[in-house]
């Protein structure tokens, strides 16, 4: 019996190799193909009309994007197959696939059709007989394991039983990147990931629940799903850091998407990289949504009236620029609704045309003659005193001016916010020309809404465009003019104008995607913005998301048990309240699939102690309890590396991540790579290192094999008294965690 079934095991072996196989030999085909015709395209002249050109990047773009799509599905390009009532046979993988025919080979993990593959039970077959996981190694099936739904298959010789395709991928070690779960989405995951795109959905969960996992996935499917609704619009994907970013690039280049734009809050500002804001209190005041009213109120302080009527000299004349003469034109100029610095231009208009009647009426009275002085208005416009009356009065700004004046000057920030104590005021003042801060990074943003486009640069880069299209003009009449007798001698003379040599030296401007597009554009409206850890966010920079999509089509997740702000809500209520009001829809996550139970019971004790209220996802694994360990004051670096040591040798090249206060980090890492020279990285953009020392909120989201966690009460201490950091850092791992301390332990982390 028991070489029956080997038998026949090796025979479907067999079989789905052969498949397989055959997907890989036509995905090849179609790589092939889009590279020649790519290349076919970029052969082609750039000369002809614009329709033309525009015709041909378009074609380039195409084939671009699918060349991206097909390259990046080679890892794991099938993992499924379904055998249905009908007796039909239907393979899953990354990516839709046919014949040159149209004979549909694989249907693509997002289709309808493959929705079977995660979400059909015994209770609830679907039509499916019998779901296969279809194991690969490189490009070759390695195993094969069946589920079940038909009872009557259940004594079928030909049914493959494994370890599970799920606990198979927890078990696996941890490569530094994350991994998508396509192969092994589960039911209540998939629920969600298909979930309808209008609104907002709030996946909360608590750790290894795979919350960003569904929200990748997520993004993904509604691409597919809604692909000419979201094409031009597009996704925003926004995490917490730049390293977070790093981590889970892959991802969706791997399940068939590489046009979505990601991005950290502190890059979300075009031109600005913002820093960590390290100061709580000055966190804490600029988390609030009154912070649009300071913004609002430093725009109008920049909208003065001078304390005197103002002489003016225009050449050799003087004209009085009055105080109410101002007032009067900045009333009239904040009527119209606009941003500060395109109201300017009504405001100067009005002054200007003043101005230009004062002088004109002094001249005609003087001279006794009234004539054309039109020609005053330009001298009014280049007169210096004016410019400099009319800037102090009403001077262009870009949004890191005003934020940076604001946050410099005493005198504009107790204008602006006549309701904050002194105390206050000095916690929120810095040198000029400081760094912005994420915490600045909204403040930034509803500057930008509030002053407008600043054009004179844009006029600037016009001019100099079009003064650079006369000289190439010119520069090609004369080269025709040169050519002459050439041109004449060979019978083409005037074939060619200077218009057409202009043209075809002309370089084309790169084509740029959507999502390119998009991340230079702060005014970019997206259709679609997921938001992972999103507990974290302060209202303030909610509002900056919500004006990112008006539309208000969201999914946002994460576990406000985890939040290590002292600004963060308690609820989601609380966070999307003032922006949404009760019109989210709360999904949960209740299967904890990354962290070991017993790691996780320790985790929820901590929180607990400290008051927090935490979910208890179910384990999939019971796993190993957290290895304490006590060193002396004096001891903590060594008993650190004691305890890198012992899980190195344990982990069998998995992954071992240090996670520290971020004022020990740089004595544990030099230490560390002391010890272990070559094995030891810092930051998580070195996960290419089997050791990775960082700090509890660049490990936000990620995952290792083993985490030892130095001094947990200074986690507690750097976040200002809250457990969030502790309890994220106690629940990265897959496998284990060992805790160093020195000092005194937080309540509900004892040793047995």
């Amino acid at each position: 019996m028991a070489e029956t079934v080997a038998t026949t095991a090796a025979e479907q072996l067999a079989v789905e190799r052969e498949y397989v196989a055959r997907l890989y030999e036509r995905l090849d085909e179609l790589r092939a193909e889009k590279t020649e015709e790519l290349a076919a395209v970029r052969r082609s002249r750039s000369s002809g009309n614009h329709q033309n050109r525009s015709e041909r990047d378009a074609f380039a773009s195409h084939y671009e994007d699918r060349l991206a799509q097909l390259n990046a599905v080679d890892h794991r390009l099938v993992f499924g197959r379904l055998d249905t009532d009908e007796d039909e046979r239907r393979y899953v993988g990354r990516i839709g696939l046919a014949t040159e025919d149209h004979q549909r080979l694989m249907v693509d993990w997002r289709a309808r059709e493959a929705a079977a593959f995660y979400q059909a039970t015994a209770q609830h077959p679907m039509g499916v007989r019998r779901r296969r996981h279809l194991i690969l190694e490189g490009r070759e099936v390695t195993a094969l394991e069946d589920d079940v739904l038909d009872p009557q298959m259940l004594d079928d010789e030909g049914v493959l039983h494994g370890e599970g395709a799920l606990l198979a991928a927890l078990n696996q070690k941890r490569t530094g990147r994350m991994s998508d779960i396509v192969a092994t989405i589960q039911a209540e995951q998939d629920r969600i990931i298909r979930a309808p795109l209008p609104g907002v959905r709030v996946v909360q969960g608590g750790p290894g629940t795979g919350k960003t996992a569904v929200a990748l996935h997520r993004a993904a499917y509604l691409l597919y799903e809604h692909r000419e609704r979201l094409r031009k619009a597009g996704v925003l994907i926004i995490g917490p850091s730049s390293s977070f970013l790093w981590y889970i690039e892959r991802v969706l280049p791997a399940l068939g998407e590489t046009g979505v734009v990601m991005s950290s809050l502190a890059e979300l500002f075009p031109g600005v990289s913002a820093v960590p804001e390290r100061d709580p209190e000055a966190a804490r005041l600029k988390a609030g949504l009154e912070m649009a009213e300071v913004v609002a109120r430093a725009v109008k302080d920049r909208q003065k009236v001078p304390g005197a009527d103002q002489v003016l000299r225009v050449d050799t004349h003087r004209v009085t620029l009055t105080r109410k003469a101002v007032k009067r034109a900045r009333d009239k100029a904040r009527a119209t609704g606009k941003p500060h610095n395109e109201a300017r231009n009504t405001f100067v208009k009005i002054l200007l045309r003043e101005l230009t009647e004062q002088l004109g009426e002094h001249l005609n009275s003087t001279s006794g003659n009234v004539m054309d002085r039109s020609y005053l208005a330009e001298d009014i416009r280049q007169s210096r005193d004016v410019r400099v009356a009319l800037n102090l009065a009403w001077l262009p700004l870009t949004p890191q001016q005003l934020v940076d004046q604001l946050l410099s000057k005493r005198h504009y920030l107790e204008s602006a916010a006549p309701h904050l104590r002194p105390a206050e005021v000095e916690a929120l003042l810095r040198p000029a020309g400081a760094p912005f801060t994420v915490a600045d990074v909204p403040l930034l943003d509803e500057a930008a809404e509030l002053l407008g486009d600043l054009d004179a640069a844009g006029v600037r880069v016009r001019a100099e465009a079009e003064r650079e299209q006369r000289r190439s003009a010119e520069n090609a009449e004369r080269a025709l003019q040169n050519m002459h007798q050439s041109l004449e001698d060979v019978g083409v003379d005037g074939v060619v104008s200077a218009q057409d040599l202009t043209a075809f030296n002309t370089v084309t401007p790169h084509r740029m995607t959507a999502a390119e597009a998009a991340t230079a554009d702060r005014t970019w409206a997206y259709g679609h913005v997921v938001v992972d850890e999103a507990q974290e966010l302060t209202p303030m920079q909610w509002r900056v998301l919500m004006r990112r999509c008006p539309m208000k089509s969201f999914t946002v997740v994460g576990d406000i048990a985890q939040a290590g702000s002292t600004v963060a809500a308690r609820s989601w209520a609380e966070s999307l309240g003032p922006f949404v009001g009760d019109r989210f829809a709360l999904e949960e996550l209740t299967v904890n699939y990354r962290t070991p139970a017993a790691i996780a019971r320790a985790a929820a004790g901590v929180a607990r102690a400290a008051g927090l209220e935490v979910s208890s996802p179910r384990a999939v694994r019971e796993g190993e309890p957290p290895v304490l360990t006590r060193v002396g004051e004096d001891g903590l670096v060594e008993g650190v590396l004691e305890q890198v040591r012992a899980e190195l040798e344990v982990v069998e090249g998995g992954l071992v991540a240090v996670i520290a206060a971020e004022d020990r980090l740089p004595e544990l890492g030099a230490a560390l790579a002391r010890a272990l020279p070559g094995t030891v990285g810092a930051g998580v953009r070195r996960l290419d290192r089997q050791v990775v020392v960082l700090s509890a909120w660049d490990a936000k989201g990620l995952e290792f094999d083993a985490v030892v966690l130095a001094e947990p009460a200074a986690l507690v201490h750097e976040a200002g008294g809250g457990v969030g950091n502790l309890y994220v850092a106690m629940t990265r791992p897959t496998q284990r965690l060992r805790v160093v301390a020195a000092g005194e332990l937080p309540a509900g982390l004892q040793q047995d």
